[in-house]
């Protein structure tokens, strides 16, 4: 009997645009690995609002954490963050930020969330069926306020697929977030408790090596519909009074 052969021997692995034999894309699930890698993100609907929070691992001391971004403004209403591959990731951030300028001039008018995950997930979903590149190893959380003063917050990830969540966490803490996401997320949380429930989330993945220096984070409030960064000293009493 001739002996089984690895996909990686096949070469199934070596482009995107080839399928195994089992039906899959090789490329496309070891771009989700690398964001199952990358540094923890969470974002939570809450009653009043929308939140994201992130860490931003800074591990030479001599780096400047304010220059490490990892929630980003994408419009005044939409904010977003990324983990994977932060380079594929600001490629992504800044083709959001423009189609949303685009939009206003265009349509005198505010782009809705959902139409704008479509248009990043489009992209996104091309580099998994064109020759000569590779999918994009990074997952955007999307999280604003539309028109209607509707809080959105969506997960897109490396195949061009995305969905809707209350709360959700991805990167390398995704499954103990979750846990603390599962126990204690209610609809009714108002943004200060969200930010309280995320620190302690973060806090408990990673645990000793927890530092309010190292966290990102912003929110969007239903009526103001302005993304708000959240501070140094705001995350700092946060974390310590938690």
């Amino acid at each position: 009997m001739q002996p089984q052969v690895s996909h990686q021997m096949m070469g199934y692995d070596r482009t995107s645009t080839m399928f195994s034999p089992d039906g899959r894309l090789m490329q496309v699930e070891y771009a989700k690995k690398t964001v199952r890698q990358g540094t923890s993100a969470l974002g939570l609907v809450c009653k009043d609002g929308v939140l994201l929070m992130a860490d931003k691992r800074i591990l030479d001391k001599f780096i400047v954490a304010q220059s490490v971004e990892k929630v980003f403004q994408i419009d005044q209403h939409i904010g977003a963050s990324a983990t994977g591959l932060l380079m594929d990731g600001r490629v992504l951030i800044e083709r959001a930020q423009i189609l949303a300028q685009q939009h206003r001039v265009t349509y005198d008018e505010a782009m809705d969330v959902q139409t704008m995950v479509k248009e990043i997930c489009n992209y996104k979903q091309m580099f998994t069926q064109m020759g000569g590149v590779r999918p994009f190893g990074v997952s955007l959380l999307f999280a604003g306020v539309d028109l209607d003063d509707e809080a959105k917050l969506f997960l897109t990830d490396p195949t061009g697929i995305f969905f809707e969540y209350k709360a959700i966490a991805i990167g390398e803490g995704e499954t103990e977030i979750k846990e603390i996401l599962d126990k204690e997320y209610k609809e009714t949380l108002t943004i200060e408790q969200g930010v309280q429930l995320s620190i302690k989330a973060l806090r408990k993945f990673l645990n000793k090596d927890f530092d309010a220096e190292r966290i990102d984070g912003s929110y969007i409030k239903k009526g103001e519909k302005q993304f708000v960064r959240l501070t140094k000293d705001y995350l700092k009493k946060i974390a310590k009074n938690g």
